[in-house]
């Protein structure tokens, strides 16, 4: 996108929720990337949250210690920050490895449908997109986190194909697991995620749903700027 029309697109925020291994963070880059926004990974924060209770001794024998979880977030705070590459740090510290770890997998939806830790991370991201120019992915971006972003996307894709692109980011990160136990995290995930009591996870009615089983990165990145550049009459070839 050449430098006048990125200038053309007004200050948005850019909304994109849906399940997991949808790619939906990688693409939320790629948009960023392409249009000059700032990319704000909620996902990251809440695995984030995740390694810190299961290090700090708050996830014992598969049960989570919520009270003093919260009483550590509420006393102590977490300073979690995005780095170089958008990396996700705890302090000083690199935990872009760590948090996409199956084991951290297994409890993210768990520890992130507790409502106070919601709220933690829900005012971090407030603070972050008040500038504009933003591009958020999670699961309650559009509907919960900022139910008036001017753009909302909600993107799916079929389970054997989420599942054979987490298997295949997992092998090559060198933390390979059985199929089957992907396929399982991520029902299981998916259940937690859509029936969680805090702004669990569904379609805002003003999103536009992308369906990305049959396409690559470079058809969703066109796919969003023309959505865009006919919603707010921005006129060039992509």
């Amino acid at each position: 996108m050449t430098k006048e029309t990125m200038n053309a697109i007004p200050d948005i925020i850019i909304a994109i929720d849906g399940y997991s291994a949808t790619g939906k963070s990688t693409l939320a880059k790629l948009i960023a990337s392409d249009f000059g926004f700032t990319y704000l990974d909620s996902g990251a924060m809440y695995r984030a949250v995740t390694l810190f209770a299961m290090e700090s001794g708050y996830v014992k024998g598969g049960e989570i210690d919520a009270q003093a979880l919260r009483k550590a977030l509420e006393t102590d705070g977490l300073d979690i920050r995005f780095g170089a590459e958008n990396h996700t740090f705890i302090g000083e510290r690199c935990i872009e490895k760590e948090i996409r770890s199956m084991e951290v997998s297994s409890y993210v939806s768990p520890v992130a449908a507790l409502a106070f830790v919601r709220a933690f991370v829900d005012e971090k991201l407030h603070a972050w997109g008040r500038q504009g120019r933003v591009v958020m992915d999670g699961r309650d971006i559009g509907t919960a986190v900022f139910p008036d972003a001017q753009l909302k996307l909600f993107v799916t894709a079929s389970d054997q194909v989420r599942a054979q692109r987490r298997y295949d980011e997992l092998v090559s990160k060198g933390q390979p697991s059985p199929m089957e136990e992907v396929m399982k995290n991520l029902k299981e995930r998916d259940y937690i995620d859509s029936h969680r009591e805090t702004n669990p996870l569904r379609q805002a009615k003003d999103a536009f749903v992308l369906d990305n089983s049959d396409m690559n990165l470079h058809e969703e990145l066109v796919w969003v700027k023309g959505l865009v550049m006919g919603r707010f009459q921005i006129f060039e070839s992509i």
